[in-house]
């Protein structure tokens, strides 16, 4: 057992209530604020105020929000499912509060006179358990789409399911490489493995793909593809209404936060200050309370980034998006799993140094840059002849030789004789 394992073995049971409840708020607590964040931060970037109303800056425009749906009258569909109708949104938001579960959020601490660790529960699989809440997850929105009983929540689903599988697979890839550099599937585990170096620098690749993959995983924007209004209403949960859609709200902000925390674990060191903060006072910055500290800014830096996504790119075709992770991300993730797994091969056998890989790495990523510069272009192809002549603006417009055909005479209907004598009849005996 490690020693988060040992610390949190002996944890009595108010303690780990304690924990649960504290964890459970703070996910809440970062979805109000994340929500609201996202507004003011979009906001600024497109010169606009956002929310400025409710609260100071609007920070309670969130909590405004969420009140609203709780109040909405709730409608469920005459052909929907009753109970599993009931429980899509709960399953969907349940694995994304369990996976935080074994997410280390700092070091040792004293809380009223107990040692413990700040993580509620330590597993030698802990990356699997992440994996498997991800997964079931993926239940809630399926059972959301065919619960409805209505055929475009259904096509939504269905085309969520495959986009949220297809990038766990890219993401589960993505910790091949971690989990053989760390040696153990322990998240701990891994933080304690990047106290002298993080792996976002010695795994580049594992760290884009991830990267990559968390915003498809959450279906964010550019792959908000499930809530893509202009092709399905809204996706899987367009027949939900007030707090059954705020579950699925709840549950979209809340992995945000999950695959945030869990980046920052995996690649950035987890607890531990940055460089070289960790090396003041002989590491004092690296222990206590400072450690939830650097988690918490790790975190909003990943979220900030998901944020700075959906004000940038624009939302990519489904095919494009499914080409970007069959084609791209997985060929090239198990392509990255054999060079590694190669360099350490050669470095446990002592046949290649650290001088030398670093050599071989800059000649590498020299090769790549300069065949991207100096492959030719592909030339576009060439436009084929418009049918219709073209305007100005590059609509098209009628031939030039049209012509209109003349109007047809109005034809004027005559009155029949016998209508016109009972009219005439009726006249005289007024």
């Amino acid at each position: 057992m490690t020693r988060t394992a040992e610390l949190l073995a002996d944890d009595p049971i108010w303690l780990i209530l304690i924990k649960v409840v504290v964890i459970f708020a703070f996910l809440v607590l970062m979805t109000l604020l994340t929500i609201w964040a996202e507004r003011r931060v979009i906001g600024r970037m497109q010169h606009r105020p956002g929310p400025n109303r409710a609260g100071p800056f609007g920070i309670l425009q969130s909590l405004a929000d969420g009140l609203k749906l709780a109040f909405k009258e709730d409608i469920r569909p005459v052909m929907a499912d009753k109970w599993v109708y009931f429980l899509a949104p709960v399953i969907s938001a349940t694995p994304a509060l369990v996976s935080f579960s074994v997410i280390p959020i700092g070091p040792e601490v004293t809380i009223f006179g107990e040692r413990t660790a700040l993580q509620l529960v330590d597993l030698p699989v802990g990356l699997l358990v992440v994996l498997a809440s991800a997964s079931i997850g993926v239940y809630g929105i399926v059972l959301a789409g065919w619960a409805s009983g209505s055929p475009y929540p259904l096509l939504g689903s269905l085309r969520s399911a495959a986009q949220v599988i297809s990038y766990e697979i890219a993401m589960g890839l993505s910790f091949v490489a971690v989990i053989m550099y760390a040696g153990t599937l322990s998240t701990s585990g891994i933080v304690e493995a990047q106290a002298h170096g993080w792996f976002a620098l010695l795994l580049p690749f594992s760290f884009l793909v991830y990267a990559v993959s968390m915003v498809g995983e959450t279906n964010r924007a550019p792959f908000d593809l499930p809530e893509a209004e202009s092709e399905l209403v809204g996706g899987f949960h367009t027949e939900y209404a007030s707090l059954k859609f705020a579950l699925f709200f709840l549950a979209e902000y809340i992995n945000m936060v999950t695959v945030s925390a869990l980046a920052s674990t995996l690649f950035l060191g987890g607890w531990h200050a940055p460089w070289p903060l960790n090396l003041i006072g002989d590491g004092v910055l690296d222990t206590g309370w400072w450690g939830a500290l650097w988690f918490l800014g790790k975190t909003l830096l990943f979220l900030f980034f998901f944020v700075w996504l959906r004000a940038t790119l624009p939302r990519l075709r489904y095919d494009q998006f499914m080409n970007l992770g069959w084609k791209l991300l997985v060929p090239l993730s198990l392509l990255w799993i054999v060079v590694v797994t190669v360099i350490r091969a050669l470095r446990n056998e002592q046949l290649l140094t650290s001088p030398q890989f670093l050599i071989i790495g800059a000649v590498v990523i020299a090769a790549v840059v300069a065949a991207a510069f100096l492959l030719p272009d592909r030339k576009p192809a060439e436009p084929a002849e418009p049918e219709a002549p073209m305007a100005g603006s590059g609509f098209p417009v009628p031939p030039l030789d049209l012509q209109v055909p003349p109007t047809p005479p109005r034809r004027t209907q005559v009155p029949s004789s016998g209508a016109d004598d009972a009219s005439k009849e009726g006249a005289g005996s007024v």
